[in-house]
């Protein structure tokens, strides 16, 4: 008479050494993708349901479908001024990177006391933003600021201060924004230039290369990694600045520096708001802009690698 057996422990051993390769890193992906489905996915799925509905964040959801987004791309002109704003954060932000690089290229030596300039640029970095927000707005201080009495010194002035004038607000809180900016992707250009081969610079040396030809055409492309963390990041820093605008203006004057995530706080969470589905509209268009330069950076890093392989 047979019996059907059953696998034995000895059996699950031996099937588990042959897909070892296969399985082992899933074991440990499990915990971190759980986590990202939990933190990230599902809520991003809860903004774009949550965008088709007029809901105060209590009540019942009422369907609208695309209401909200017509109202933005139509009706919305404070959404149209929290747009242009972003787009003037996204580019002004990016000189960071280049300004950066050029900190760390000096700091990269070995000369008495660098290590107390490292400190100094790195302490920008290390303060909250709220601080920096706060140290600008007495930089800026119209009557004792000491960005007016320099102006002063040059006969020049600025109609109720950088932060007062609705054309220059904007850029007052975005020079404010790279200060901590460029001390970050100086650390990742400092780290990047510690894993710049040698034996490449002089090679190039002895090649003639020197100045810039040696940064275009050595330095930098060992540099793409960094590069690549530093716009990324940099990106996603400009598209979701909130702390130093809340601090700065509050939005103001006259609601001429909004930008996308402080009136998505407006329309969500302020005192005359609690219009979830129109906050998490604007939360939709956001994700989508960071997701479209995110997406760019890494299908040109890819297309880089394959093209080196």
């Amino acid at each position: 008479m047979a019996f059907a057996t059953t696998p034995t422990a000895s059996t699950n051993r031996g099937w588990y050494k042959r897909n070892e390769i296969a399985i082992t890193p899933w074991l440990f992906l499990i915990l971190p993708i759980l986590f990202f489905a939990v933190y990230v996915i599902i809520p991003i799925g809860q903004s774009f349901w949550i965008s088709f509905h007029e809901w105060d964040g209590l009540g019942e959801k009422t369907y609208v479908g695309l209401a909200n987004y017509e109202r933005l791309l139509t009706d919305d002109r404070k959404f149209g001024i929290s747009f242009w704003n972003n787009l003037k954060w996204l580019v002004l932000y990016l000189l960071a990177i280049p300004m950066g690089l050029f900190i760390s290229l000096f700091l990269n030596q070995t000369v008495a006391g660098i290590r107390l300039y490292k400190s100094l640029f790195f302490f920008p970095f290390v303060i909250s933003q709220v601080v920096v927000g706060l140290v600008f707005s007495w930089f800026y201080f119209p009557n004792f600021g000491l960005f007016t009495v320099i102006l002063d010194l040059f006969g020049l002035e600025i109609k109720g201060g950088v932060l007062g004038n609705p054309n220059t607000a904007t850029y007052g809180i975005i020079a404010a924004g790279l200060w901590p900016q460029t001390a970050y992707c100086m650390i990742l250009y400092l780290t990047g230039l510690n894993s710049v081969d040698p034996e490449q610079v002089e090679a190039a040396r002895l090649d003639g290369a020197k100045g810039y030809k040696m940064l275009w055409y050595v330095i930098l492309p060992q540099l793409k990694p960094a590069t690549f963390i530093a716009f990324v990041v940099t990106i996603i820093g400009a598209l979701r600045s909130f702390d130093l605008i809340s601090v700065m203006t509050n939005g103001g004057p006259f609601g001429s520096t909004r930008v996308l995530s402080f009136y998505m706080f407006e329309e969500s969470l302020s005192e005359f708001g609690f219009r979830m589905g129109y906050g998490a509209a604007i939360a939709v268009v956001l994700f989508f802009l960071m997701l479209f330069f995110i997406v760019y950076f890494l299908w040109s890093m890819y297309q880089d690698e394959k093209g080196g392989h």
